[in-house]
C-alpha cells in the first residue's frame, strides 16, 4: 500500500477510497486515513462542489468519481480491497488545497 493509492473500502457500502495517510503510517500502523469517493456512473454526472474533485481513468478508475476533500475517515487496512488505481500528481495538489480548505486549516 502507498499514498495516495485507491482502493474500494466499506464506508457506507463499498466506495472507492483514497489513502491519504503517510507513507511512514501507511508501513507502521493498523489503521490509515482515507477519502471516500462516489462514482458517477454514465447518465448521472454533475460537476463537483467546491470539497470535491473528479477522479477518472486517469487515476485507474473506470467512471468519473467524486472524491470529497472535507471528510476524513479512519478505517483498518485490512479492510482496505482490490487496488484500483492511483492518483494523478495534478489531482493531489488539488486534492491537498481542498483539503486544507475544507477543514479549515488555512484559517489558523
Amino acid at each position: 500500500m502507498k499514498a495516495w493509492d485507491i482502493y474500494t473500502g466499506d464506508i457506507y457500502g463499498p466506495h472507492p477510497c483514497v489513502l491519504i495517510s503517510c507513507q511512514a503510517r501507511i508501513d507502521a500502523k493498523p489503521q490509515v486515513v482515507v477519502l471516500k469517493c462516489s462514482s458517477m456512473k454514465p447518465g448521472r454526472e454533475r460537476l463537483p462542489k467546491n470539497n470535491e474533485a473528479i477522479l477518472d481513468q486517469e487515476d485507474g478508475l473506470d467512471w468519473r468519481t467524486l472524491c470529497r476533500c472535507d471528510l476524513l475517515f479512519t478505517v483498518e487496512k485490512s479492510s482496505l480491497s482490490f487496488r484500483r488505481g492511483n492518483v494523478s500528481l495534478e489531482r493531489r495538489r488539488e486534492i491537498a488545497r481542498k483539503l486544507v480548505q475544507g477543514l479549515a486549516i488555512a484559517g489558523l
